[in-house]
């Protein structure tokens, strides 16, 4: 294992940020937060301020892309090729509210610093990057049209599914846990709506074709 003091910035970056979430609770996502974390990990205030240069937002970015690895280590491909779709995505977004949940307040707090009108495209990015690496971990290779849909429609699923967890006091998050499965459902409806109305169209008559024969009459 490297040690702090010989860590790149990168390195330190992501060996800060699940440490600071922990102190935002109190303090919020500040200097004095961050140098909580820096004296946790055993290195100088000033060198661990250098990791997020763009203060709370890129300290909240590197929180989120830690809860990412940490999905990523939990699910496996041998693990998750076990299950069904839409046990996929269900178990996904639990386990990133697993990591989460000790530190519910600080994403309280988080939530809060993207929803000012000057961070609403580094929400929307951070949102959308938590969507695609869900659907990657999933299996899903798509790079048509789908591509695109399924991560509009998971980011704004699990940005729904997080902000009903904030309000959750139900203890084992069971109030979460419906509204997800109730939402997964409706996508798996509209999914299923949509290859259905794929296939009919394709049953359509075709006005090139017809158009093709009225000009070129079979014999």
């Amino acid at each position: 294992m490297i040690e702090p003091a010989e860590m790149t910035l990168d390195e330190l970056r992501a060996a800060l940020a699940p440490l600071i979430p922990a102190n935002a609770v109190f303090d919020g996502w500040s200097d004095k937060a961050l140098d909580m974390a820096a004296s946790e990990l055993g290195v100088p205030a000033d060198r661990a301020r250098l990791c997020f240069p763009g203060g709370p937002v890129d300290m909240i970015d590197a929180w989120f892309d830690a809860i990412d690895l940490a999905m990523a280590k939990a699910f496996p491909l041998e693990r998750i090729s076990k299950m069904k779709i839409r046990e996929r995505i269900r178990n996904l977004v639990l386990c990133r509210i697993e990591v989460i949940n000790p530190h519910k307040e600080a994403l309280r707090r988080a939530l809060a610093i993207l929803a000012h009108p000057q961070n609403a495209m580094t929400a929307a990015k951070l949102a959308w990057r938590a969507a695609d690496r869900m659907w990657r971990i999933a299996g899903d290779r798509a790079t048509d049209f789908n591509h695109y849909s399924k991560r509009g429609i998971l980011s704004a699923l699990y940005m729904s599914t997080l902000l009903v967890y904030l309000d959750d006091d139900s203890g084992d998050v069971a109030t979460t846990q419906g509204f997800l499965n109730r939402r997964i459902d409706d996508v798996m409806m509209f999914e299923k709506f949509k290859v259905q109305w794929r296939g009919s169209r394709e049953r359509l008559p075709s006005l090139t074709r017809f158009l093709g024969r009225l000009r070129y009459p079979a014999v």
